[in-house]
C-alpha cells in the first residue's frame, strides 16, 4: 500500500497541460468511447436523455429580481449554450410564454470566439436597470465578471469587468460595488480564494479601490455584502476561517467593525429588523443550552447591543431536522425533514410567541420545496413539489391567501408499475439509516442503482429524473437514494458523525444499505451498481476498496480520491474541516486507511469501475481520477476512463455534453450488470509503463 507523495510514480497526470499527460487522457477517451459508446443502443439512449434535457414542454425554471418579472435561464436544442430572458405573469402563466430575451450566450459566444457558459447574475437594487453577468469559460468555477444594462439589453462600455478569476462581487449602489478577487500575488487564500475585499467606484482602476477587510492566508476566504433594504440598509463584511467556521461583521458608515457575536460554527441572516441563527453545535447563551440543529430569531439591533432575549423558532428531535428558512416580507416559511420527507409552515413574528400554521398548496405526498420568495416586496412565493414517480408541479402561493397552479412538468417516463418505498438499515454501530427504493416491489432481484454523498451537511432528497426515468428504471432497473451520515438529513449531527476521523461511519453506513438491499431480495451483489459524484465520487472510490465483494458495477465521477494530496490540488484546501489535514500525522494515520488511491491492491478483482471528470473541473483536481485510473491499470483491475475537455464540477458544460456522460454511466452500468458477459475493455496492467513514466518525472 502506498503511504504518502514519496512514493507516487504518478504525480505526472496531475499536469493539466502537459503533454505527457494529454496523451494519456486521449489514449484513455479513445478506449473507452470504443469500448462503450459505439452502438446503436448508446446512440438511442444518448438521444433520449437529450429529449429529456431539451424538452420544449419542460418547466422553466422562474426566479425573482424583485421588480415582477419571472427571469429564466434556458438551454435547448436550438441554444445549447443558453437564453436568459424573462417575461410577466401573466405570460408566464400561458402554455408558451413570449420571454424577452435578455443574453443570447450563443451568439455572444460566437461574437467573442469564447467558449462562454452561463455561470450567474446578480441585479442591482433598487433600479434594477443593470447587473453583473458571471460567465466562465468551459464551465469552470473561476469567472469573467461584465456588468450589463438591462434595458438596452447589451454589456455597459467601460463598466464593472473583472477578467477570469474565483471571484465575488456586490452592488452597493449604481456606483459602487463589492468585489473580491485575485488582486495580484498574495491575495488569494491557501484555498484559491480571494484574500481581500474591495470597495470599486465607478470609472476608477480596480487597483485604486478601497480594501475594506483583509482576512488570513489560511482562511477559506473573504466577502462582503450589501443589504439594500428600504429603511435597512446595512453592510457586513467577514472571513470563512474554514468550511463550517465564519467571523462576521456588521461595517458602519464610518467603517467601524462591530462583531456579530454568534457562534463560529453557526449560520445566520438579517431581515429588516430580525436575526436569525442556526446553530450547528450546543451554545449556551443567557443560561440555557439551545441544541445543535435548533433555530434562534432575535432583534437585530438588540443582539448587537449585547441583549440575548432569543426566541426558539425550532427545536430538532431524532426524527426531524431543519432543512432551511426563507423570508418573505413578512413571515418566516420553515423547511424541515421528518425521517427524509418535506413539511413546510409558516412562521409569523409576534409578542410574545411566533404564530406558525402549515404552508398553503403544500401536498401530503411528494416532496415540496421553495423555489422563491420577494422579501423585499411582499409575501409570495413560488412552490415546487415532485417524487420519484411524479413529475414536479410549480405553484404561485400568498401566505395567507390563495395558492394557482402555474405550470406542470410533463412526464418523461411510464411510471406505471413502479412503487416508492422507504427501509431503513442498521449500519455496524447500530444506527438505523434511511433510504428509498424505487422500481417495481414485484420484480425479481435484478439491476439496481444505488447513489448516494454522506459528506458537508447535504441532504439526499427525493426528486422526480427524466434521466433515470428513462435511462435505468425504463429499462427494468431498481433506482436506490441512500440518506448515510455526513449529509444533513438528521441535521448536523447526522454530519458530525461522519467528519473527519469518524468517516468512515458514511462508508459503514453505505455498505449496511448495500447488504439490506440483497437481504429484501431487491438485488444480489452482482447486480448491484453504485454512482457518486464529488464526495459521493470518494464515497464510490472507498467502496470498490474496501468493499469490492458487495458490489458488480462502479461508477465515481469527478471524485476526490487521493486524500494524501488532495489538500494541495485547486480548492482542495478548504475541505480540511471535513475530512483532516493530511500534513498531520494524526490525521494522515486514518486519512490513509480510506484514501481510495491508497489502497488499491492486487489479488481478487475488483469490479468494474466507470471513472469520469473534465480537465475544466478547478474545484476537484482531475487528477485525482487520473491517478486512479492509472494505479488500476497497473494492477490489472477493469477500469474505463472518461476526460471531458470541459464542463467544469459538472463534467459537462451543455445538453449535449450532460447527455453523452449521462447515456455512457448508465449504459456502463447496465452493460455490466444486467448483462454480465458483454465484453468489457481489456485489462492492460501498465507496471513498466509506470516505471517508465516515475523514471521521467525523477530525473533532473
Amino acid at each position: 500500500m502506498a503511504t504518502g507523495e514519496g512514493d507516487d510514480p504518478y504525480l505526472w497526470l496531475e499536469d493539466l497541460d502537459g503533454v505527457e499527460a494529454a496523451g494519456w487522457v486521449r489514449e484513455r477517451n479513445a478506449e473507452t468511447a470504443a469500448a462503450l459508446t459505439g452502438g446503436e443502443r448508446f446512440a438511442a439512449l444518448r438521444a433520449e436523455i437529450r429529449q429529456v434535457l431539451d424538452a420544449d414542454d419542460r418547466i422553466p425554471d422562474p426566479g425573482w429580481r424583485g421588480d415582477g418579472f419571472y427571469y429564466n435561464f434556458w438551454r435547448d436544442a436550438a441554444h445549447p449554450r443558453g437564453l436568459w430572458r424573462r417575461t410577466t405573469l401573466d405570460q408566464y402563466r400561458r402554455p408558451e410564454p413570449e420571454w424577452d430575451v435578455l443574453l443570447d450566450v450563443d451568439a455572444l459566444a460566437a461574437d467573442e470566439s469564447e467558449n462562454w457558459v452561463w455561470s450567474a447574475v446578480t441585479v442591482l437594487r433598487p433600479g434594477y436597470q443593470r447587473c453583473l453577468v458571471s460567465l466562465s469559460r468551459g464551465g469552470a468555477d473561476a469567472v469573467v465578471v461584465r456588468e450589463f444594462d438591462l434595458g438596452r439589453r447589451a454589456f455597459v462600455e467601460d463598466g464593472f469587468t473583472l477578467p477570469e478569476a474565483k471571484s465575488d462581487v456586490c452592488w452597493i449602489d449604481a456606483d459602487h460595488i463589492y468585489v473580491a478577487t485575485d488582486f495580484g500575488p498574495g491575495s488569494l487564500t491557501t484555498s484559491g480564494y480571494a484574500r481581500i475585499v474591495k470597495r470599486w467606484r465607478r470609472g476608477t482602476p480596480l487597483a485604486e479601490a478601497e480594501v475594506v477587510y483583509e482576512g488570513r492566508v489560511d482562511d477559506v476566504g473573504v466577502g462582503a455584502s450589501h443589504d439594500s433594504t428600504p429603511g435597512f440598509e446595512r453592510d457586513f463584511v467577514g472571513r470563512s476561517l474554514d468550511f463550517y467556521r465564519s467571523e462576521s461583521y456588521l461595517l458602519t458608515e464610518a467603517g467601524e467593525r462591530i462583531r456579530i457575536a454568534v457562534p463560529e460554527d453557526a449560520g445566520w441572516d438579517v431581515h429588516r429588523e430580525w436575526l436569525v441563527i442556526r446553530l450547528r453545535s450546543p451554545w449556551q447563551v443567557g443560561g440555557v443550552t439551545h441544541p445543535a440543529g435548533a433555530l434562534l430569531a432575535a432583534r437585530f439591533d438588540a443582539f448587537l447591543a449585547g441583549e440575548r432575549d432569543l426566541t426558539v423558532l425550532f427545536r430538532p428531535d431524532g426524527h426531524t431536522a431543519l432543512s432551511y428558512h426563507v423570508w418573505t416580507r413578512n413571515h418566516l416559511i420553515l423547511a424541515t425533514l421528518a425521517d427524509v420527507r418535506s413539511r413546510l409552515e409558516v412562521l409569523t413574528p409576534g409578542e410574545p410567541e411566533w404564530r406558525r400554521e402549515p404552508l398553503a398548496g403544500v401536498p401530503a405526498d411528494d416532496h415540496s420545496r421553495i423555489v422563491d420568495t420577494d422579501p423585499d416586496n411582499d409575501d409570495a412565493y413560488l412552490l415546487a413539489s415532485e417524487g420519484f414517480r411524479q413529475p414536479a408541479t410549480l405553484r404561485l402561493g400568498q401566505v395567507g391567501g390563495g395558492v394557482e397552479t402555474l405550470k406542470r412538468e410533463p412526464a418523461f417516463f411510464d411510471a406505471e408499475g413502479l412503487a416508492v418505498r422507504q427501509f431503513f438499515a442498521t449500519s455496524a454501530d447500530g444506527t438505523r439509516v434511511p433510504y428509498f427504493v424505487v422500481g417495481n416491489q414485484d420484480s425479481p432481484a435484478g439491476p439496481t442503482l444505488l447513489t448516494g454523498y454522506g459528506g458537508y451537511e447535504i441532504s439526499q432528497l427525493p426528486h422526480y429524473s427524466g434521466v433515470i426515468g428513462r435511462g435505468w428504471l425504463a429499462r427494468g432497473g431498481t433506482y436506490v437514494v441512500a440518506n448515510i451520515r455526513g449529509g444533513g438529513e438528521y441535521g448536523p449531527e447526522w454530519h458530525r458523525a461522519a467528519m473527519r476521523q469518524n468517516r468512515p461511519r458514511a462508508y459503514e453506513d453505505f455498505a449496511a444499505v448495500a447488504a439490506d438491499l440483497v437481504a429484501r431480495g431487491i438485488t444480489t451483489p452482482a447486480q448491484l451498481g453504485i454512482e457518486g459524484g464529488s464526495n459521493g465520487g470518494l464515497l464510490t472510490g472507498v467502496m470498490l476498496t474496501r468493499y469490492p465483494a458487495l458490489f458488480g458495477a462502479v461508477v465515481a465521477r469527478v471524485p476526490v480520491l487521493d486524500m494524501r494530496r488532495y489538500h494541495r490540488l485547486l480548492a482542495g484546501a478548504s475541505w480540511m474541516a471535513e475530512y483532516g489535514d493530511p500534513d498531520r500525522a494524526g490525521d494522515w494515520a486514518y486519512l490513509r486507511e480510506y484514501s481510495p488511491y491508497h489502497n488499491i491492491r492486487g489479488g481478487p478483482a475488483y469490479p468494474p469501475v466507470l471513472l469520469v471528470t473534465s480537465t475544466r473541473d478547478d474545484r476537484v483536481h482531475p487528477g485525482h481520477a487520473r491517478k486512479m485510473a492509472a494505479r488500476l491499470r497497473e494492477h490489472g483491475q477493469d477500469v474505463s476512463y472518461y476526460e471531458n475537455v470541459e464542463g467544469g464540477h459538472g463534467a459537462a458544460a451543455n445538453n449535449e455534453q450532460h447527455a453523452f456522460i449521462w447515456a455512457l454511466v448508465l449504459d456502463f452500468l447496465w452493460r455490466k450488470l444486467a448483462e454480465p458477459l458483454d465484453a468489457r475493455i481489456p485489462r492492460q496492467p501498465s507496471a513498466a509503463d509506470a516505471g517508465e513514466r516515475a523514471l521521467t518525472v525523477e530525473a533532473p
